[in-house]
């Protein structure tokens, strides 16, 4: 069966974990030590989603739980949130050997499920963190640069969503100049979330 129409049948998160968990059409899978499915609380108004899980999230199968992850729950702390009221996601849920960016097939294979996974969710308001996310979600191959700080429609197929893109964390802490752009897009986040 096709990763669409497995990822259609999960009527709730926890039958899609148990697919993906099941899943073997990816390569990815064979290479990762466990399925990194998601964090914080699925009932959260808000859901975070990265591209792909990268080693210490692969080890402990949680996502953003490594650097990035300290970085995002300060991002999440300046306006109010904690993984208690967050709900947080990649697009693909297997490390890529070496960390390395996942290929347009193996994005192209894990979006039902993560499109899904959204739609089972349904929160509010969806923040793509960094390119490859908005650019997976959002249908665009617009850059990061030009896509982060405003929202746009995100269609789930039974409602629209607010998404907004910004910087991953990985970048923050690689480039801290951004991390000026990425406070106006969390500001813009609150603000909607208090809309």
């Amino acid at each position: 069966m096709s990763a669409r129409e497995l990822a259609r049948g999960a009527a709730t998160l926890d039958e899609l974990r148990a697919i993906l968990d099941g899943f073997e059409g990816c390569a990815l899978k064979r290479t990762a030590t466990r399925l990194v499915f998601a964090d914080g609380n699925p009932q959260a108004r808000v859901m975070f989603v990265g591209e792909a899980p990268g080693r210490d999230e692969d080890q402990q199968g949680l996502p953003f739980v490594g650097r990035s992850g300290k970085l995002l729950d300060l991002m999440m702390g300046a306006i109010g949130l904690d993984r208690s009221s967050a709900y947080i996601a990649n697009v693909i849920p297997w490390r890529p050997p070496g960390n390395r960016t996942p290929t347009p097939q193996e994005t192209a294979v894990c979006r039902p499920f993560i499109a899904r996974q959204i739609e089972l969710a349904d929160p509010d308001i969806l923040v793509c963190l960094g390119g490859p996310s908005a650019q997976a979600l959002l249908a665009t191959t617009e850059g990061i640069t030009k896509l982060r700080g405003r929202f746009m429609p995100y269609e789930t197929g039974s409602r629209t969503i607010r998404a907004i893109a910004t910087f991953h964390p990985a970048y923050l802490l690689r480039t801290p100049l951004g991390k000026r752009l990425a406070w106006r897009d969390m500001l813009a986040v609150e603000g909607a979330l208090k809309g």
